[in-house]
């Protein structure tokens, strides 16, 4: 199926249903919140129902977001919903606690970007082409016909900057500045979103930033570089899960480094770990390994063990793929 059939499939849905739920991934990043919410700004302008919800509340960066005020805790909610649309998300399992809220036989459009996801919905619009899931969000309101104004426009700039690393990422194409250009159009000031998303730094923020890369890590190859984040350090530094975010980049970043990892300890046991690449190494199939998944440059996965047998292993297995 091409990309102006799956459009068509996405926008029929929409326009048969109502009382929607608009969901996206635990651990909500740029993309995630600037296509939900973006999707939640067309629903509305085409007069249609819907509640957005998340299993964590909306990370501070992000509150400038237009519409985010409306976004519901998961267990905030005491229904179900026959109606689905499922944002950024590669599978089911992503969406966390809020896949509790949906009925046994909801109708789902599934729409996303990521190379791992499942087709889990009833209709799939995923693009492996688009550079963000709010790239493909916007096709659709084009599709649709629908007036793209400054709040919505806001929310998909913020989800494409994010996902193209302030359009560093390879994944920038002429389509993607297109886009972009398009959106400056309906009044979003790049300034201004880029200030908030990249350049504003907690003090909690700056002190974690500082320690870790105390123990920043080189393998003897100087291709591999790593920073390990257990609880005691973020308790330390009064550090919460958002202020994480981005520490991967200072170890992709050196010179002569071809993988960054980062290995969070979420819990006893259990670590999130973060990849990044240049060129040579897709760590979306790394994290695929690993029961995770993203894509060729980005990429993650939660692992259940020791954080050193997991660091162990992941380390192994990413001296494979540069070997091979």
């Amino acid at each position: 199926m091409n990309t102006e059939q799956m459009l068509q499939e996405a926008a029929d849905f929409l326009k048969e249903h109502d009382d929607f739920l608009v969901l996206t991934h635990v651990q909500p990043d740029g993309d995630a919140l600037g296509s939900t919410l973006g999707l939640a700004h067309l629903l509305e302008a085409w007069g249609k129902r819907f509640v957005i919800a998340c299993e964590e509340p909306v990370p501070d960066r992000f509150t400038f977001l237009p519409m985010n005020e409306q976004i519901r805790l998961a267990s905030e909610l005491n229904r179900k919903f026959t109606n689905l649309v499922a944002l950024d998300c590669g599978d089911l399992q992503r969406l966390g606690g809020c896949s509790a809220l949906l009925e046994e036989n909801a109708a789902i459009l599934n729409i996303d970007h990521h190379k791992t996801n499942d087709s889990f919905g009833k209709v799939n619009l995923v693009d492996l082409e688009s550079a963000a899931t709010s790239q493909i969000v916007y096709n659709l309101a084009r599709h649709m016909r629908t007036d793209i104004r400054r709040e919505m426009a806001i929310c998909l700039y913020t989800g494409i900057l994010t996902d193209t690393g302030g359009f560093r990422y390879s994944n920038t194409t002429v389509e993607v500045h297109r886009i972009a250009a398009d959106l400056l159009s309906a009044g979003v000031s790049p300034y201004d979103i880029a200030d908030r998303v990249f350049e504003t730094l907690s003090w909690s923020q700056a002190l974690l930033i500082r320690e870790a890369l105390g123990a920043l890590q080189r393998d003897e190859t100087g291709k591999v570089a790593w920073i390990v984040v257990n609880r005691e350090l973020l308790k330390r530094v009064g550090a919460s899960d958002e202020d994480v975010e981005g520490l991967v980049s200072y170890a992709r970043n050196i010179q002569g480094v071809e993988v960054g990892i980062l290995f969070r300890e979420k819990a006893e046991g259990v670590v999130k770990v973060s990849f990044r690449s240049k060129y040579q190494v897709d760590v979306g199939e790394i994290a695929l390994f690993f029961g995770g998944g993203g894509h060729a440059r980005a990429a993650g996965c939660t692992i259940e063990g020791s954080i050193e047998q997991i660091q162990s292993d992941v380390l192994a297995k990413v001296r494979e793929s540069l070997r091979s």
